[in-house]
């Protein structure tokens, strides 16, 4: 018969308590000489033993009892029943969960297992002899698997749960899914197997009893009657079936709003009293419609449907509060309207569709405003007054007048006041009853030529209650002021000038307004001789031209001339003026375009230096002049001669051994001596020359005591004398003399070009061409072009730029 090759460990569902958990597995007689001739090859570990085979054990998981659950059974088929194999198990859990009988192979847990905590346990065994302590089986390795049993009820670990759902939501809506664990194996049996139901919700909600998904099982389920429902679900497993374990959580619903409530009035007819000094643009007063609805589906707009209200009133949404404010659009007189209606209409502004079917999502309500009377400040007749006087009008003439009345019904009389806080209280008056407005104090227009005044009105029987007006009054002009020529300068006279031309363009100012002024005329004053260097010119366009009479000016002679000038106004009456022009004469430029008519300093400046420069610039030389003034007056304490020369060689060096009289040892001719001989008589002798030696050189017979006429004398005749002197004269220096000569001599080839020996009538013949020859000709120009007495001038300058 067969023999048993091993043991084979049974899978899948445990057996039976007690039950060996193995199968000997035979094998048939055909194969007993191949394993007989093969015996020696199987013990050995390069090959396979004829041992156990085997996979899993099962033990179930919280056993009760006093007696350790038994597992299985490890065989070997070379245990022959003697006791002579020892099995040893090793792995986790053993010798502590699971311990083996070593002559049996039976395997028992002694604590009580959970599949939760761990699911199975891997363990090793072996067979070996008893005897020799060889192995006869190779290590092998199986499991013992703990098999589940319901010991754990599903669960909802992150409940309790909140959800929402729009309110007259359809009958079904999805609001919810809950999900439930169950820590049992859920691929063995149906311990982890759940069902969901509804214990607490209904009519409201349904739950699917698979899925878990909640729903409504109401349709239109409205908030403004409920909003919140709190809802338990359980969780059962075992499919629901009896014994199973179960589990629950609260689900809390909210049902969120919709506009599906129209605004509403609580009433119809609304009053509203507002007095007739409400201002204007304030609120008088707010009306307030009720809607169920939350949020953006509650919020209403006001608005006034009836022309009459819109007319007078307005009306505002306050988003805040819901409310419609009231406000005024223009005054109310109670005296002209008593009663207002309004009728205001408030609309929801966010309409859904779907619940048109409702109505319309607005109402209307009538409100009447009844106005109070109010006693009121008095009223001008005009909102402000434009008044106009003359000026220099006197004192008392009425200006114009105000007038205000009592608005309300009982007209009481008005008192009028000036405000004493205004400029023009010092100028003007108004009288208490009437309201005419005088003046106080003479206007000038010139002054001021508006004055702004601020008229009170008071009610006699209530004078707190006081209106203002503002008044301007105009000052009208009256021609009270004489023209004046509008320069302040100097005028500017070039020496070069030609007769008749214009050297200045005049224009005069009036302080009068347009009315009486800007309408002048110039004129040179009458009942004067009349002036022979300038003429004036009357324009006829508010101007007047200033031009010369006589050819050439010049500064030496005389630098600055007066012109007086009368201007006259057109005005009524017709005033005048007389204003005296200061006219310098200088220097130009060619052609007279630059005015060079300025002092040294003035040059100074202009060549950029300052007047720090300036004064710095005077401050060293009179240092300098100081130390040469010190250094002369030391050398002559000494007496010793500012330079010793061994030489003295006169034609190179001259030496003072004296002091000198400065510039007083040059007897130097000025313009007053050429023409006027006897009026320098009396320096005819030299200042470096005792008189006693002049007069016993001279002798009485020079006629110094007795001088001839003036206009006896010839000129060129007293310079002769003059010179005759000077060569005569062997007492002084020639080195300290003065040699001075006013004309050439006959010897010139070309004649004499002296102004001296030109013909005593002027020649008429016109030079001024010789301006466009350039620079070289210009003084060329002046000599010959300018008249006699010009040409005496110029003379009389040369002679003295000579000396």
């Amino acid at each position: 018969g067969p023999r048993p090759l091993g043991a084979l460990l049974l899978e899948g569902s445990p057996q039976p308590m007690g039950a060996p958990n193995e199968i000997l597995l035979w094998a048939p007689k055909r194969l007993e000489p191949a394993l007989t001739m093969n015996k020696q090859r199987l013990t050995t570990s390069e090959m396979p033993k004829r041992g156990w085979i085997w996979n899993q054990f099962f033990v179930l998981e919280e056993h009760i009892g006093p007696d350790a659950q038994y597992v299985g059974k490890l065989h070997s088929n070379s245990d022959k029943g003697d006791g002579s194999v020892r099995y040893i198990l090793s792995g986790e859990g053993a010798g502590s969960i699971f311990i083996i009988n070593e002559v049996t192979g039976d395997i028992h847990a002694t604590e009580s297992l959970d599949r939760e905590r761990k699911a199975h346990y891997v363990l090793h065994a072996q067979a070996f002899d008893r005897n020799t302590e060889k192995p006869l089986e190779p290590m092998s390795e199986f499991i013992i698997k703990v098999q589940d049993i319901n010991d754990n009820a599903p669960t909802f670990p992150d409940g309790p749960f909140v959800a929402a759902v729009p309110e007259m939501s359809a009958l079904g809506t999805s609001v919810y899914q809950v999900t439930a664990t169950d820590a049992d194996d859920p691929t063995y049996g149906n311990s982890a197997r759940v069902v969901y139901s509804i214990l607490q919700g209904q009519p409201y909600f349904s739950v699917d009893p698979k899925t878990g998904v909640i729903r409504t099982a109401l349709a239109n389920m409205d908030r403004e009657a409920r909003e919140h429902y709190a809802v338990v679900i359980q969780a059962k497993d075992m499919a629901g079936q009896v014994g199973g374990l179960s589990g629950s959580t609260t689900i809390n619903i909210t049902l969120t709003d919709v506009n599906d409530n129209p605004p509403k009035f609580q009433q119809k007819n609304y009053q509203l009293y507002v007095p007739e000094s409400a201002q204007v643009g304030k609120p008088v007063g707010k009306i307030k419609a009720n809607d169920e609805d939350l949020g953006i589906n509650a919020e209403i707009k006001y608005s006034l449907i009836n022309p009459e209200g819109a007319a007078m009133f307005s009306i505002a949404t306050d988003w805040d509060t819901r409310e419609g404010i009231i406000s005024l659009k223009k005054p109310l007189n109670y005296e002209r309207k008593k009663t207002y209606t309004l009728q205001i209409e408030g609309v929801n502004t966010h309409v859904e569709p779907r619940f048109s079917y409702l109505g319309p999502f607005k109402d209307t309500a009538t409100l009447k405003i009844t106005v109070g009377d109010v006693d009121e400040a008095p009223v001008f007749s005009m909102d402000y007054y434009i008044m106009d006087v003359y000026e220099n009008a006197q004192i008392g003439t009425e200006v114009g007048a105000v007038t205000a009345r009592d608005p309300d019904s009982k007209n009481s009389p008005v008192r009028y006041f000036i405000d004493r806080g205004e400029h023009g209280e010092k100028y003007f008056n108004v009288d208490m009853d009437s309201g005419v407005i005088k003046i106080t104090q003479s206007l000038d227009r010139e002054d001021i030529p508006w004055h702004n005044i601020t008229v009170m009105a008071s009610e006699v029987d209530n004078p707190s209650l006081v209106s203002r007006v503002p008044v301007t009054v105009q000052v009208l002009d009256v021609n009270d002021n004489p023209p004046e020529i509008n320069t302040d300068e100097e005028v500017i006279v070039c020496e070069s000038l030609r007769p008749g031309q214009v050297i200045q363009t005049i224009t005069a100012v009036d302080k009068d307004d347009f009315a009486n002024g800007q309408r002048f005329s110039f004129s040179l004053p009458s009942g004067i001789p009349v002036n022979p260097n300038f003429t004036l010119k009357d324009n006829k366009d508010n101007t007047a031209s200033i031009s010369t009479r006589r050819r050439r000016f010049s500064q030496l002679v005389q630098e600055l001339y007066e012109l007086p000038v009368v201007v006259w106004d057109g005005g009524e009456p017709e005033l005048s003026s007389t204003s005296t022009l200061t006219l310098r004469v200088c220097p130009c430029q060619r052609g007279g375009r630059l005015q060079t008519c300025q002092d040294k300093m003035g040059l100074l400046s202009s060549a950029g230096l300052s007047t720090g420069a300036l004064i710095a610039i005077l401050l060293c030389i009179v240092i300098l002049l100081a130390i040469v003034v010190l250094f002369i007056t030391l050398r002559r304490s000494k007496k010793e001669p500012l330079v010793i020369s061994e030489e003295d060689i006169r034609e190179n060096v001259v030496t003072y051994d004296d002091e000198g009289g400065g510039e007083e040892d040059t007897e130097a001719f000025d313009i007053i001596a050429l023409r006027n001989p006897a009026a320098a008589e009396e320096l005819k002798f030299r200042r470096d020359v005792r008189p006693e030696r002049a007069r016993q050189r001279n002798g009485p017979k020079r006629g110094y005591d007795s001088p001839p006429e003036p206009d006896q004398v010839d000129v060129q005749e007293f310079i002769k004398q003059r010179l005759v002197e000077a060569d005569m004269d062997t007492s002084g220096p020639p080195y300290d003399s003065l040699q001075t000569y006013a004309f050439e001599g006959q010897g010139s080839p070309t004649g004499s070009i002296s102004s001296l020996d030109s013909p005593g009538t002027h020649s008429e013949q016109d030079y001024n061409y010789l301006d466009d020859w350039g620079p070289e000709f210009e003084k060329l120009a002046e000599l010959y072009g300018e008249d006699m007495n010009a040409a005496e001038t110029d003379m009389a300058v040369a002679m003295t730029a000579a000396t």
